[in-house]
């Protein structure tokens, strides 16, 4: 279950910025994950949960947004969404691309309290 290291580290980078600003209680922040980090929602609900006990974070509210996928073909340069399972480029069908989006993990603070 990946989901248990992602909270770990979610819990690092929470301290890390209550911390930096001074605050006592992080209250809710946004997760911006892509599709290809294969995150169960209600996994990464309960390992966030059992991790954050005793921390700034217990109790925060935490939002998930999945972000699609989006390649660009390096030899025709045509930007698409792809499968999860594929990635031929719809235009010339090869599979030599580059990924945008999809395969990164943003943290966004919402509220925290001193």
């Amino acid at each position: 279950m990946h989901e248990m290291s992602i909270a770990v580290e979610l819990i690092a980078q929470l301290e890390s910025i209550a911390a930096e600003n001074g605050v006592d209680k992080i209250q809710e922040f946004t997760i911006e994950a892509g599709v290809f980090r294969g995150i169960v929602p209600e996994a990464l609900d309960l390992a966030f949960e059992e991790i954050s006990k005793g921390t700034c974070a217990e109790g925060a509210k935490m939002t998930l947004k999945v972000i699609s996928a989006l390649a660009k073909c390096n030899q025709c340069g045509l930007q698409f969404k792809p499968e999860i399972d594929s990635y031929l480029c719809e235009e010339c069908e090869l599979a030599d691309v580059e990924l945008l989006e999809g395969n990164d993990i943003t943290l966004t603070l919402v509220s925290a309290t001193n």
